[in-house]
């Protein structure tokens, strides 16, 4: 912004030295050197004119074309014209000079007026005035932005802090702090700061909860006694209390019981709670899912129906190709053999997974309304895409088995050894 205003600057005194640099070499007395010379030049053809006119008039004498009197009427009448043309430049130069005097002065600054006058208005209009009054605060922000998120966690915490002492009673705060805290790996203050929210507030599930987690990730993801005790208290107060079930997931879900994991997840979830993110805990649940499938464990409510066992591979030139990149997203899934392409059983998991074995069944459809329960014969897919979207696209690696029978007893192979063109 200062490069603008230098600039705008720069370009209005080359405009104002345009506007008065005729009045300052007249000022320097240059104007008036060159009135001078003109003036001299103006006198010195009248004198030379009144030579050549008296030679003429004394030649015509000598011839005898005029007499005595109108010789000297003649002369008298030549010096008279000379003395007045002479006295009439004079009084002409002074009479210019004034009025070039008061004008050299007057138009420069009328249109100096005009030039800032003009120039400011037009800025205030269509340039950046607001700008620059907001530049202070606007830099504040940007450097607020540039924090990373550490930073801005800690600067967060101290607003909060400052916003406390101030208002020692707002629980809103005290829990915000609390969260931040946590998030900072400063579990006693935030322990005591959750304190505070129950003592304004009374006992919540929600409180016991945010409890619970922070001594959780204070004990090194233990769940000790202090921290069992927390969890039942926040599940004796509300058995669906979204932080505690949420943290019982994550902690199943570390020791790789995928299916309690799943089970408290999912109880959140439908328990409708608005305060929830349930899109984020959907695609737990579907990780979750997947790395049950990858086990070979059945959930005993998806053991009835089809079991379709599929057993998926990768060729030496596929696993070359892939270990030199980043890792890629395994598509694995069923379609039926009517046309339609929505999947009725599908998974994903990662390409450094295989070689491995999943089962297809409905607890992999997609929809209620598309399970593989609902067909007799399918298609198998297994893709590997480069740009990890679904679908399958030129450059992806595939295999495929078409028309399989959804009761099919056998482990069907999918080995991945083309490339989509």
């Amino acid at each position: 912004m200062i490069e603008l205003i230098i600039t705008i600057v720069g370009f209005l005194l080359l405009i104002l030295l345009v506007i008065w640099l005729p009045f300052l070499r007249q000022s320097s007395g240059q104007a008036s050197d060159d009135e001078s010379s003109e003036q001299n030049f103006r006198d010195e053809t009248n004198v030379e004119l009144y030579h050549a006119h008296k030679a003429e008039i004394e030649r015509d004498f000598e011839q005898g074309s005029i007499d005595e009197e109108n010789y000297q009427y003649l002369l008298e009448e030549l010096n008279k014209s000379l003395l007045q043309d002479i006295e009439g430049n004079k009084n002409a130069a002074k009479e210019f000079d004034a009025r070039r005097k008061h004008f050299s002065v007057l138009w420069p600054s009328v249109i100096t007026v005009f030039v800032l006058a003009f120039s400011f208005g037009l800025y205030i209009k269509n340039g950046a005035y607001e700008e620059l009054s907001q530049e202070p605060q606007q830099t504040a922000a940007d450097a607020h932005q540039q924090l990373d998120e550490g930073q801005q966690a800690i600067l967060r915490v101290q607003e909060l802090q400052k916003q406390l002492d101030e208002d020692p009673e707002n629980a809103d705060a005290w829990y915000s702090l609390g969260q931040g805290l946590v998030g900072l790996g400063d579990f006693d203050n935030a322990l005591t700061a959750f304190d505070q929210v129950i003592r304004i507030e009374g006992e919540q599930a929600d409180l016991f909860g945010a409890k619970a987690q922070a001594l959780y990730y204070k004990n090194e993801q233990k769940i000790t006694s202090d921290v069992q005790q927390f969890i039942d208290k926040a599940l004796s107060l509300d058995p669906l209390d979204p932080s505690t079930n949420i943290l019982l997931g994550m902690h199943n879900f570390i020791d790789q019981q995928y299916q309690q994991a799943i089970e408290y997840w999912q109880r959140v979830v439908d328990s409708g709670r608005q305060t929830v993110n349930v899109g984020a805990l959907k695609e737990a649940i579907l990780e979750a899912k997947n790395r049950l499938s990858l086990t070979g464990d059945i959930p005993a409510e998806s053991a009835v129906g089809p079991q379709l066992r599929v057993d998926v591979q990768l060729t030496e030139s596929i696993l070359a190709k892939l270990s030199e990149g980043e890792d890629k997203v395994v598509f694995i899934y069923a379609t039926p053999t009517d046309g339609s392409r929505m999947p009725v059983a599908a998974l994903k998991i990662n390409a450094s997974d295989l070689p491995t074995t999943v089962v297809l069944n409905d607890a992999r459809a997609m929809s209620p309304q598309a399970k593989l329960s609902d067909v007799d014969n399918v298609h198998l897919y297994a893709i590997i895409s480069q740009k990890g979207g679904a679908g399958i696209k030129p450059g992806d690696f595939k295999a495929e088995q078409l028309n399989i029978s959804v009761n099919s007893q056998e482990v069907i192979t999918l080995l991945i050894d083309r490339v989509v063109e």
